[in-house]
């Protein structure tokens, strides 16, 4: 019934508007027009039904309704019903619901790779060292 107030406000990018370039966000941003080039975010990001942000984004969680296209980097990421990611995606938490379109990669910073066994890497330029046959016998008893 009662919201957290939030703090900083809320920057609105209304459908029709198009930013291209660096953005910066101090807050939560909500966006219905398009934005092409680097976002940043301290705060939450939804991109509405209709918009688009094409590029590299960073913010803290990304609610995606409408379509985002590019390089993203986020604690959480929402996509509703409506929503299409395509692209490259590094976040803790990723939530995709009936609908909704993830095309692209999933990547996360802190993956360990096991370690592999070296084997010798053969040159195959040189022919293979021939094996020496030994001659079988067949007996029929």
């Amino acid at each position: 019934m009662f919201r957290k107030k939030r703090s900083g406000g809320l920057t609105f990018i209304a459908q029709g508007t198009q930013f291209t370039g660096e953005t910066e966000f101090a807050a939560e941003a909500l966006i219905a027009g398009e934005i092409f080039g680097k976002v940043r975010s301290s705060g939450n990001i939804t991109i509405e039904q209709g918009g688009l942000v094409d590029g590299k984004l960073h913010c803290s969680e990304l609610r995606v309704s409408g379509t985002f296209r590019g390089k993203l980097t986020c604690e959480k990421l929402n996509i509703t019903s409506t929503g299409l990611v395509d692209g490259e995606v590094n976040c803790q938490s990723m939530e995709i619901f009936e609908g909704g379109q993830f095309i692209g990669m999933r990547v996360r910073d802190d993956i360990a790779f096991l370690p592999s066994k070296s084997t010798p890497k053969q040159d195959h330029n040189k022919p293979p060292q021939e094996e020496t046959i030994e001659d079988a016998e067949l007996s029929i008893n």
